[in-house]
């Protein structure tokens, strides 16, 4: 349940999570294009924007660009779902881009004139003193086109496909190097902190959500440094160890790993199971705070991330965030 404050404008609304899944067929969905970025949600009242991300950590310094929702809104109040997202060369999201900005709380001039981000809003949840949350999607997504969110770069209101097939939308996805599609029941109610099936996520990149339990140290170029990540997954009997990653890092990368990690050294293994002796040997054990994110080709048959490359810490994410994939999708 969003909390609220006396006044009746809510002061936290968790965001609605999609479920993984098949592209639904048949009718009564809508598709939207799965941009890869940081889920926030933004709260504007009083001419103050706020913006919290999914574990409630604020990010409004981080990412001024959104205040530009106070001048599109003028007195309005409203808040509003969507994802904070750094576009590459072909103007599409690129992660890797806004991982220079994630972990900087009050950025220059300098680095907000070179990884410019923007706010794509996909969901109205209040407005000007009422909830939205109980109405359909269909209701949201129209009063959320009312707004007429256009006239700036930092803010837009991505497109929404209904009465269209759902593969034509991923295919054009694919096209465009996009993540993947949302499809969404245009009746389905918005439920807070809920990850729902009535929000259904088809990735086109695969991608996981890990836990760092220990990194190896480099060789060669990467002396000094960290080689590779040893990385789990919570389960029920502890932390599993699901593999380890040693590419797609830059040197930043390399150097900001190192100095987070080493205030976490234990001694002793964080895994519940038996860490490969060749990754074991020479291993720095380290608590598992840290969430990272790695891109894999498969899942193999012993629970291992196949073909995994980094990329990068998910500061907006709780390890209790950090969970295996269902079966059917392993």
């Amino acid at each position: 349940m969003p909390l609220r404050a006396e006044s009746g404008f809510p002061e936290l609304i968790r965001p609605m999570l999609a479920s993984s899944g098949a592209l639904p067929v048949g009718t009564g969905w809508a598709f939207e294009f799965k941009w890869d970025g940081v889920r926030a949600v933004a709260y504007v009242r009083g001419g103050r924007v706020r913006v919290l991300t999914r574990n409630d950590l604020e990010v409004s310094a981080t990412y001024p660009e959104v205040r530009a929702l106070s001048s599109l809104l003028g007195d309005r109040d409203a808040v509003l779902d969507g994802e904070i997202v750094a576009l590459g060369a072909r103007k599409q999201p690129d992660f890797g881009r806004l991982q220079s900005r994630m972990h900087v709380a009050r950025p220059g001039g300098e680095l907000l004139a070179r990884v410019p981000v923007v706010y794509y809003v996909f969901d109205l949840l209040h407005l000007d003193g009422r909830s939205l949350l109980g109405e359909p999607y269909s209701t949201r997504r129209e009063e959320l086109a009312a707004l007429g969110l256009s006239g700036r770069n930092e803010v837009r209101a991505p497109p929404s496909f209904t009465d269209v097939d759902g593969r034509d939308v991923l295919a054009v996805a694919q096209d465009y190097g996009l993540e993947g599609v949302v499809a969404k029941r245009v009746t389905s109610r918005y439920e807070p902190g809920r990850r729902s099936t009535a929000w259904v996520k088809v990735p086109l990149v695969r991608t996981q959500e890990v836990l760092v339990g220990g990194w190896r140290p480099g060789d060669g170029r990467r002396a000094g440094t960290v080689g590779s990540l040893l990385l789990g997954v919570p389960t029920d009997d502890g932390l599993r160890y699901v593999g380890k990653v040693g590419t797609g890092f830059t040197d930043a990368a390399l150097r900001d790993l190192r100095e987070r990690l080493l205030p976490l050294a234990r001694t002793a293994s964080p895994f519940a199971g038996p860490v490969p002796l060749d990754q074991a040997r020479r291993a720095h054990w380290v608590r598992p705070e840290l969430v990272g994110e790695v891109e894999f080709r498969t899942w193999t048959a012993d629970g291992r991330l196949r073909h995994s490359s980094w990329r990068g810490l998910r500061p907006d994410k709780d390890p209790a965030d950090v969970a295996m994939p269902p079966p059917a999708s392993g």
